[in-house]
């Protein structure tokens, strides 16, 4: 535990994870937040248009057979990169209910009345 000033000036104690603390365990599913889901995707789009570009760059260099995988790579590549863009945000399964429904004691035998 460390210590730290509080709003009111006055001293409380903060959790740290030092020496033989345990990890607390998340009790939630929560998705990742959309911000860092877009710049995930946007960082993958640019990589892939980046080589993309050094795929032409290289056919225009290049003078051997490999000129045209370059070339093929560079028309293949922005179809995989914009189907991987837009693949968006996966839904996890969340279950409908975390609780088990109770069950109920077994109607007594007798005669119906």
């Amino acid at each position: 535990m460390t210590a730290a000033r509080g709003d009111a000036g006055g001293w409380r104690r903060r959790a740290g994870r030092r020496g033989g603390e345990p990890e607390v365990a998340s009790i939630t599913s929560a998705p990742e937040p959309l911000e860092a889901d877009l710049a995930r995707r946007a960082h993958r789009y640019l990589a892939q248009m980046s080589i993309r570009m050094a795929c032409f760059v290289g056919a225009v260099l290049v003078d051997h057979w490999t000129r045209w995988l370059l070339l093929a790579g560079a028309v293949v590549l922005p179809y995989v990169a914009v189907v991987l863009a837009n693949a968006g945000r996966e839904r996890g399964q969340v279950p409908d209910t975390y609780l088990e429904a109770p069950s109920l004691p077994a109607a007594p035998q007798g005669p119906p009345r």
